[in-house]
Order: C-alpha cells, then sequence, then structure tokens
C-alpha cells in the first residue's frame, strides 16, 4: 500500500542546528496513525546545520540509510570508524 503524506503534513521539530520533519511518530512527534511501517521505524527528512550533528548515540539492532541531497555529511562510530557521504 502506498500512503502519500504531504511534507507540508509531516511532524516537525526545528533545534535549530537540525530541521527534521518526521513521516512517522518519533521523537516529540506523536501521531498514532503513522507509528511505523511494519518493520521501518524512522523516515526523516532532516536538514542539518553546516559544522553541527548529532553527539554519539547508540543504533543497536538497526540499519541506518543516509540519503544526502545536498553537502556532505561526517558519520563517526564508538569504534574511531569515520566515513562520509557526499551528495
Amino acid at each position: 500500500m502506498i500512503k502519500i503524506y504531504s511534507y507540508e503534513n509531516l511532524g516537525r521539530a526545528n533545534h535549530g542546528w537540525l530541521d527534521a520533519h518526521h513521516h512517522f511518530s518519533f521523537a516529540n512527534y506523536y501521531n498514532p496513525e503513522r507509528m511505523n511501517f511494519g518493520t521501518l521505524r524512522v523516515i526523516n527528512d532532516d536538514s542539518i546545520g553546516a559544522g553541527t550533528g548529532f553527539g554519539t548515540h547508540p543504533h543497536n539492532n538497526m540499519e541506518i540509510i543516509t540519503y544526502v541531497r545536498n553537502g556532505v555529511i561526517t558519520h563517526k562510530d564508538n569504534m574511531g570508524n569515520i566515513g562520509k557521504t557526499e551528495a
């Protein structure tokens, strides 16, 4: 089944350095009709300010997929690995 949610109707949290648009209930956005899709839990459309980003945090039992539309994002893990993903 395909459900289309317009960008204007996504959950939103603007933290200054992070402007997040949530397709499913996530963090402080709660919508009981958008809890997840099967095992897929999170799809966010995030804009992250240059030179900012998330601190170290766990990703247990999940896959993370990052699609960069503009710029470059750097990811560091707790094992010392560093990777860059370009648009």
